[in-house]
């Protein structure tokens, strides 16, 4: 029999539930451009080694790390224990064989590319293992869609949480139950690029279907994980304060995506149909981060428009309950002529832009380590 989490037997459950300050992790979806993500967690983890020793790691130094669709392999890999030189290797290497393409599948017909390859090389990541593994080091969550009754998803190793168990006499799936591969799997599962994952949540049902958790407004999922860790609901119930809660939010390149009117007249439905839900997606993302910024001590404030600015002199009523740092680099032209030290062409930046072209991987990552040595401090995240 489980013996109850309040033993905090676990490092999962110390780090959860046990005293003492809290930091949170934070990754957002982009695809292969989660090489920008792996630029400024490996600057993260140098530090982390100078100050704590080379056997120091960001699984066991952050109490939560969360991520959706790529932020959600990477967070899985990191709360295992991986170290980012490990993760970098599997994005690399792998990515080619993931974002493999077919000409036996038909764009519009059939998903771009093969799930299978990519459950492959998840299970090389986490293999076999369910949520409730206590291999997972720390605490661990991730966000994905269920599209057939339209709700997010976020899924964590909380031993608290109201569906972790079986409960008496319902037949549902208790979370801790769920392979982890299968989790991360539909937090990938982009339509157009993925089919959806099946995943049995209820012994009397055929099984649920899941998308990639950018799909939901969580794509920078900062905010919810904030929420997940304070609201009683969850049974986590941080303390709240700039002393108590340290939030560090990484991007994978952020971009507004433009369209001349010219464009717009002759567009197919289709094209004009996934540009919109990518314009959808950035605004997600850029109200998670005002948010953030708003509700906490932002350490390392990005201007929202030209209407708000930074808000890095805004107070919410009642005080900052947090300090937040926010890691990113603009896929702009004119940020990256001002913060990277080479020449990028147009057709390399709209190609940079791209989630699924494991060409990109290699100038991704250098842009993201040149914007990583600017902006990531020690103090950031508690040092």
């Amino acid at each position: 029999m489980d013996r109850p989490p309040e033993s905090l037997q676990f490092r999962r459950d110390q780090h959860l539930f046990g005293p003492g300050p809290k930091r949170l992790l934070a990754l957002d979806g982009g695809g292969v451009r989660g090489a920008i993500s792996l630029a400024f967690l490996a600057e993260m983890e140098t530090l982390l080694r100078d100050r704590n020793g080379p056997d120091s790691t960001l699984g066991n130094w952050f109490d939560l790390i969360g991520g959706t669709s790529t932020g959600a392999i990477i967070a899985a890999a990191l709360a295992l224990g991986h170290r980012t030189e490990q993760i970098e290797d599997f994005y690399r290497n792998r990515a080619q064989l993931v974002f493999r393409r077919s000409i036996s599948r038909i764009p519009g017909l059939r998903s771009r590319f093969d799930a299978s390859a990519l459950m492959a090389e998840i299970e090389r990541v986490v293999g076999d293992r369910t949520l409730e593994t206590t291999d997972l080091l720390t605490g661990f969550a991730l966000v994905m869609k269920r599209i057939d009754t339209g709700s997010p998803w976020i899924v964590a190793n909380n031993p608290r949480a109201p569906y972790w168990n079986e409960n008496q006499g319902r037949s549902h799936t208790g979370n801790r139950r769920y392979r982890l591969a299968d989790l991360i799997r539909a937090s990938t599962a982009a339509p157009l690029y993925f089919d959806p994952e099946l995943i049995s949540i209820h012994e009397s049902q055929p099984g649920a279907l899941f998308v990639d958790g950018g799909l939901t407004p969580y794509h920078n999922p900062s905010f919810i994980l904030f929420m997940m860790t304070t609201l009683r609901a969850y049974k986590i119930c941080w303390p709240t304060g700039v002393d108590n809660l340290t939030i560090v939010s990484i991007g994978t390149g952020s971009y507004r995506s433009t369209l001349l009117h010219p464009q717009l007249r002759f567009m197919a439905p289709a094209r004009l149909a996934f540009h919109s839900l990518m314009s959808l997606m950035h605004d997600t993302q850029s109200d998670a981060l005002m948010l953030m910024q708003w509700l906490g001590e932002s350490l390392t404030p990005w201007p929202i428009n030209r209407e708000v600015g930074t808000l890095a002199d805004e107070i919410m009523p009642g005080g900052r309950l947090f300090k937040f740092v926010r890691y990113d680099v603009r896929l702009e032209m004119d940020w990256l002529a001002e913060n990277f030290d080479q020449p990028i062409s147009t057709r390399q930046l709209a190609k940079l832009r791209e989630m699924a072209d494991p060409a990109n991987i290699a100038l991704a990552y250098e842009i993201g380590r040149q914007a990583a040595r600017r902006q990531v401090k020690p103090e950031h995240f508690g040092l």
